[in-house]
Parts: C-alpha cells; sequence; structure tokens
C-alpha cells in the first residue's frame, strides 16, 4: 500500500479511559464519522504506526479494533442519511 488507500476503522472498546486514548489515537489519522468509526486515507506506513499505538492500548481479550480496506471503486458507493460531516461537504460528495 505505496498509495493511500481509503480505511474504516471501527472499534468497541471496553474501558472509558482507553476508548479515550484510541479516540485519540484515531483523529491523528482520520475523521470520526461515527461514535467509535473513523475513515482514514492514509499510506501503509502511516495505517502501521497507527495500528502499532492502538494495539499497544487495547486490552486483547475486552476491546476489539476492526479495519476495513476500500478500494476507490467502493468508496465512491458508499451512501450517507442524516446529518453530513463537514469533510464531506468539502468534498462535496453526493448525500442521500
Amino acid at each position: 500500500m505505496k498509495e493511500k488507500q481509503f480505511v474504516i476503522v471501527s472499534y468497541d472498546i471496553a474501558d472509558e479511559e482507553r476508548l479515550r486514548k484510541i479516540a485519540k489515537i484515531m483523529e491523528d489519522y482520520g475523521f470520526r464519522v461515527l461514535y467509535s468509526v473513523f475513515e482514514c486515507y492514509i499510506n501503509r506506513s502511516l495505517f502501521e504506526e497507527m495500528k502499532t499505538k492502538v494495539e499497544k492500548l487495547i486490552d486483547h481479550l475486552e476491546d476489539s479494533v476492526i479495519y476495513y480496506f476500500l478500494c476507490e471503486h467502493c468508496r465512491e458507493k458508499i451512501e450517507h442519511i442524516g446529518r453530513t460531516p463537514f469533510y464531506l461537504e468539502e468534498e462535496k460528495v453526493e448525500v442521500v
């Protein structure tokens, strides 16, 4: 993944303190679209950096983090309903 890749990060963190720390990390790499969901458009090295930071913080028995990699074609098919995040407005993405 030399070029940038679109990654959806979804997480379920059992402890509130860990949850805040994970969210803080994620804010450095992407945009929050839901409470525990971020969209990131990053290259492989930044992804690995983010993933390493997250893995150091989570409790592997209590917490869950899922990374979804979407191609550009799949990204174009994303539909959004409701309040539009500010970055979608800037990109002028069509909102349903």
